[in-house]
């Protein structure tokens, strides 16, 4: 049965890029069998919603999967991969910019 989708979810275009920055499973042991889709589409949803961990709905994998995950990612820098190609994405797609990394930035300080 199909989990419901939710609008954090990867489309079909996104996934094809993003799965290539996942690093392969390691050689010798158990076969992977978690959706690395669906563990993306729940730490999409949960950095969306900013909900606890133990709060993630139940059709996504298991709490502790995904937090397994995660924590792996930001370790080996897979996490911030995913980010900056989905960041560049957008802007490539945004009518604003059409460029994939920002050409100014600006920086506001207010001391009290």
């Amino acid at each position: 049965m199909a989990r419901k989708p939710y609008p954090t979810d990867l489309t079909d275009e996104q996934w094809e890029i993003l799965s290539n920055f996942i690093p392969p499973a390691k050689t010798g042991g158990r076969p992977r069998v978690v959706d690395l889709r669906e563990v993306l589409n729940a730490l999409l949803y949960q950095n969306r919603t900013g909900c606890q961990w133990d709060m993630l709905p139940n059709d996504f994998p298991p709490r502790s999967t995904v937090h397994e995950y995660y924590s792996q990612w930001i370790k080996d820098g897979t996490w911030q991969k995913l980010l900056d190609a989905l960041r560049q994405g957008l802007r490539a797609t945004d009518s604003r910019s059409g460029e994939p990394t920002p050409s100014a930035s600006s920086i506001d300080s207010q001391s009290i």
